[in-house]
């Protein structure tokens, strides 16, 4: 009898091992299937974001787009009221003076309106030319004016988000005497 005894137990040690062998198994499984889910779920969040992000990109490019060309309804604005000197302003006639006004406030509106969608003009205040904000359309004589400072601006740069939407076109300092 110590025979089976001894038989009867190492079924069960050898069936205990093959159950714990196959849990050992099962449990890898599941550890490479929570990877699985872990890296899919991942893969879904970056879809989610890149589109997301591209969705915002296509808009930005559309506004953008728009922006440009609505740019020039604001460069006309500018010349009409550049076209009419203080000197004239004062002695035009009420009437007149009423169509400058109506010009100012619609350029200020539209200003007023391009900035509330994120264009902005880009700032020649400091005089600091820079070849990723501005583009220089001629050299002048300028005295006393280090050379590359900007003397002035011919037509107002714009970005948009942060981005060029237009480079300001500016007139630069040659240095004194045209020295370089």
């Amino acid at each position: 009898m110590s025979d089976e005894g001894e038989n009867g137990n190492g079924a069960d040690l050898g069936a205990h091992g093959a159950a714990e062998n196959e849990a050992d198994v099962l449990r890898g499984e599941i550890a490479e299937l929570k990877d699985k889910l872990l890296r899919a779920l991942a893969d879904v969040e970056n879809t989610r974001r890149r589109a997301e992000r591209d969705r915002t990109d296509a808009s930005q490019y559309a506004i953008s787009r728009f922006a440009r060309d609505i740019l020039s309804v604001a460069d006309n604005f500018q010349r009409a009221i550049e076209a009419c000197p203080a000197e004239a302003r004062d002695s035009a006639s009420p009437q007149v003076k009423a169509v400058i006004e109506g010009v100012e406030a619609t350029e200020r509106q539209l200003l007023s309106m391009l900035e509330q969608h994120g264009v902005k003009p880009i700032d020649t205040a400091d005089g600091r030319f820079d070849p990723n904000l501005h583009q220089a359309i001629a050299e002048v004589p300028a005295p006393g004016t280090p050379k590359g400072t900007i003397v002035s601006v011919i037509q107002t740069g714009y970005t948009i988000a942060g981005r060029l939407l237009r480079p300001a076109m500016v007139t630069v300092a040659k240095g004194d005497n045209g020295a370089a």
